[in-house]
């Protein structure tokens, strides 16, 4: 079997690429939002595209349900990554847009991981959405409740996507060793006890199963249970640290502590150290834990990550692992409190909404006879008790709780 020549400069595309589908027939999973009446198949049949946030874990068909709702509208869709692309490459894309020919439909701007845009690269897009210059497609792996801006979530439909399910998954794999065996003199088998240990490593990402589909095939020229098992036993050794791998296994990382599970955070700690993760990026993310989830009912949890930071920097793998484990373990297994965290940001949000306040007079600087003439610090307390500090506007709210 000639496996050198399947994956040629022709045909460079990863396998993922190769087998995705072009039209809701061909599309497998989402059937709450693909099948007979749901909006996404209503929006192909009537060629009517909103723009819509796309919320799903990784490997479900974002990217390809963006796609087959261009081609099916007969719109051009330009694709953009919220991680390298900038204000001027959303730009240029709204400029190509107001340059298209008269009656031409607005084109798609696919924005992947439109989470990761910060709150003036969004509300950027607003009045381009809102005129219809473009139609938006975000996707996100993260709830778009709380990492897209309120006046984009109101211009935009999110649609929930869902693992797949070991069925569909199945029907992927068999559709991949399909397509190998029209590339190759004899039939490629998947046998069913490989397959079922794909399904279940997968969990539900169809990109996951077919990535290590290719790379076993392309490197031993099977798909029997072994070979895919020790592909993948080397394949985890390699850990891309600016890719997918590295932003959800830190995710991971952190979920688990905040849950204060103990082991789960030492696995994914364990991943991360075998995959040579940079220490002191994983004890920053402790030290921002610490804050962040941990606050006011454990504070010596700050200075032991803290002490975790520092340390990784002195001392270095493979050492530095323990220190780490000693951190995680101690943060996971602390009291979670959020009060600290959740007043600031409510605190925040008012600073955004009202600007600069007036500050009440008695807790204003006094350095000269004239400001105290105007009273600037008259009838100032040191300890004033129970008495609201806040500017007049907001002088009855609570933050912290």
């Amino acid at each position: 079997m000639n496996t050198e020549t399947l994956f040629t400069a022709e045909t460079i595309e990863p396998l993922a690429g190769l087998l995705r589908p072009t039209s809701l027939d061909d599309y497998v999973g989402q059937l709450h939002l693909v099948g007979e009446g749901k909006p996404l198949r209503r929006m192909v049949e009537t060629g009517q595209v909103s723009s819509m946030i796309f919320w799903g874990p990784p490997g479900v068909g974002k990217t390809t349900l963006a796609r087959i709702l261009a081609k099916s509208t007969n719109r051009q869709c330009v694709e953009l990554s919220a991680v390298s692309a900038n204000k001027a490459d959303v730009k240029a894309v709204i400029e190509m847009a107001e340059r298209r020919n008269f009656g031409a439909p607005a084109p798609i701007l696919f924005l992947d991981e439109i989470h990761r845009f910060n709150k003036a690269q969004q509300d950027f897009l607003l009045p381009h959405v809102e005129r219809g210059t473009i139609i938006l497609i975000g996707a996100t792996t993260e709830n778009p409740s709380f990492e897209v801006i309120a006046a984009l979530l109101s211009r935009a439909r999110v649609f929930v996507l869902h693992e797949l399910t070991e069925e569909e998954l199945t029907a992927v794999a068999q559709r991949a060793a399909a397509y190998l065996s029209t590339k190759n003199s004899k039939k490629v088998k998947l046998p069913k006890d490989a397959a079922a240990w794909l399904v279940r490593f997968a969990n539900g990402d169809a990109r996951k199963l077919l990535t290590i589909i290719e790379t076993t095939f392309a490197s031993v020229g099977d798909l029997s249970l072994d070979s895919l098992k020790n592909n993948l036993a080397s394949a985890m050794l390699r850990y891309d640290q600016t890719g997918e791998e590295h932003y959800d296994t830190i995710s991971a990382f952190i979920k688990s502590m905040r849950a204060s599970n103990v082991d789960a955070a030492l696995y994914y700690l364990a991943r991360m150290v075998k995959g040579g993760e940079d220490p002191q990026f994983i004890a920053r993310r402790m030290v921002i834990f610490a804050s962040e989830d941990i606050g006011l009912a454990q504070p010596t949890a700050l200075v032991v990550a803290n002490a975790v930071f520092q340390a990784v920097g002195v001392i270095g793998y493979p050492e530095a692992q323990i220190n780490l484990a000693h951190g995680a373990a101690y943060l996971a297994s602390a009291k979670k409190d959020r009060a600290a965290h959740d007043a600031y940001f409510e605190a925040l949000a008012d600073v955004e909404q009202f600007g600069n306040l007036p500050i009440p007079l008695h807790l204003r600087n006094a350095p000269t006879k004239f400001m105290k003439s105007l009273d600037y610090g008259k009838g100032y307390e040191m300890y004033p008790g129970d008495v609201s500090l806040l500017p007049d506007d907001l002088k009855k709210k609570k933050y912290f709780r």
